[in-house]
């Protein structure tokens, strides 16, 4: 297990097993028709060095424990070096004693829009974040940091998510590409700004505390005492629907669930697991996310 050493902060690379992510970037261009595509290919490769070889913290990474993510860009419009862009960003990480890895981040940005000139060095120079597209880049590394480092200790991750909340404050009023998703918005409450509020709202701390107890206590322990480990996701499972029926709609609560529906799904409609068990899964996760009955139907016993 990763020596955790104290303090994060913003520092440069140092060497190659330093570095935090083992990140794949893709662009997909697909929607865009009539132009050079040579610029996408340029863009996808200097953002896929700049992920990979960016040190984001102080923390101790062999090589082999770096965090596996995917960053896919779909380009939906680009004009004069501007870039409308969605975001999927996923991140996951090995289950303790066996050849699993679990999704531990599936988020989607809608808003994710950037002015990009070909060839022009993507870097952080301070900690202004001046630039959209490394702000955002920056956002959720972090947040794929934050969330990795929860899953191994109870509220691990937090200095990496305060680094997170600053970016979301420092681009609330950018100039450059567009602010979309770093504010505030009635309109829009599953953005940047939304996401990492949750995280950071002291109300949500027993979602963070569980979230450790389900890969820690739970996933790790699943290949040497399975029932107690399905036994601790069952105790646990209810924070979701008392923190949904308190914030409906919540966005850390839905992006679990994205990340976990498979999973869970796995898990619990296995004959393996008690009656009491599946009918608990299912009604928490019928309350919380309905939309998703017909899926869950199998874990109902």
């Amino acid at each position: 297990m990763r020596k955790i050493l104290i303090g994060i902060g913003l520092l440069l690379a140092l060497s190659v097993s330093a570095q935090e992510l083992k990140c794949n970037v893709t662009i997909n261009s697909s929607q865009i028709q009539g132009t050079n595509k040579q610029v996408f290919e340029t863009l996808q490769t200097a953002l896929n060095d700049f992920m990979n070889n960016h040190r984001w913290t102080d923390l101790t990474y062999a090589t082999g424990e770096r965090i596996e993510c995917n960053f896919m860009f779909i380009v939906t419009k680009y004009e004069e070096n501007m870039f409308t862009t969605t975001l999927q960003v996923q991140a996951r990480r090995p289950v303790f004693g066996t050849v699993y890895s679990t999704t531990i981040f599936n988020f989607k940005d809608l808003n994710v829009n950037f002015n990009y000139v070909e060839f022009e060095p993507i870097e952080i120079n301070s900690n202004t974040f001046e630039n959209n597209l490394t702000a955002v880049l920056a956002y959720y590394a972090y947040m794929i940091i934050g969330f990795d480092l929860d899953s191994f200790q109870k509220l691990g991750g937090t200095s990496a998510f305060q680094t997170a909340e600053q970016i979301v404050n420092l681009s609330q009023s950018r100039s450059d590409g567009d602010g979309t998703g770093w504010k505030k918005s009635f309109s829009d409450n599953k953005n940047r700004y939304a996401l990492i509020n949750n995280v950071m709202d002291e109300r949500f701390k027993k979602f963070r505390d569980y979230f450790y107890e389900y890969h820690r206590q739970a996933l790790d322990n699943m290949s040497t005492n399975v029932d107690n480990a399905r036994a601790r996701i069952v105790t646990g499972l209810p924070v979701l629907r008392d923190l949904n029926r308190l914030d409906p709609g919540a966005i850390l609560i839905m992006s679990f669930l994205d990340a976990k529906n498979d999973e869970l799904i796995n898990i619990f409609s296995s004959t393996k697991a008690l009656p009491k068990e599946r009918n608990d899964v299912y009604e928490v996760l019928m309350d919380v996310n309905p939309a998703l009955g017909s899926r869950y139907e199998v874990i109902k016993p």
